[in-house]
């Protein structure tokens, strides 16, 4: 799916495929870092994987641990099904449960269809930098879209 994405978007600001040990590395340090990594999949089709999500520290300083940010990928062939809403669904859970205060998407400038989405879903845009990355050889915007999660009452919510 990374791949894919990477070959056919703007969401994945390079340009070179990544490797099975890459995103091993990345799972790894997420888990381990105690931030959940959701895989949706269809048992219908030999359990093929139609998408996963996660979120991890927005800026690595202390002072940002109440805020995540997000990412979530769809099989290009399971886009528009419901798959990327209830993995939206289940990270915002996670993150409440996890006390955090706050949920961030970076996505492209030009993904209208996930600004759409994560407005649906209560987010807001709070940034838009223009030409700020680049992908296929041009300038692409970054537009930063922010969801206030409700307050957790787990005693033992921060880390």
């Amino acid at each position: 799916i990374y791949n894919d994405v990477i070959d056919t978007s703007d969401a994945i600001w390079i340009d070179d495929h990544v490797t099975q040990a890459d995103r091993l590395a990345w799972y790894d340090e997420l888990v381990t870092s105690g931030f959940p990594v959701l895989v949706a999949v269809d048992p219908a089709d030999d359990d093929l994987v139609t998408g996963y999500a996660s979120f991890g520290p927005f800026r690595s300083k202390a002072g940002y641990w109440p805020t995540v940010e997000h990412t979530i990928h769809i099989h290009r062939d399971r886009r528009g099904r419901g798959v990327g809403q209830a993995l939206l669904d289940a990270l915002v859970d996670r993150a409440v449960r996890l006390d955090k205060h706050v949920m961030v998407a970076g996505v492209d400038g030009g993904n209208d269809g996930s600004i759409r989405f994560h407005e649906r879903n209560g987010f807001r845009e709070v940034g838009r930098m223009p030409a700020i990355g680049r992908k296929f050889d041009r300038p692409v915007d970054l537009v930063l879209l922010q969801l206030d999660l409700p307050v957790s009452s787990s005693e033992d919510a921060r880390p």
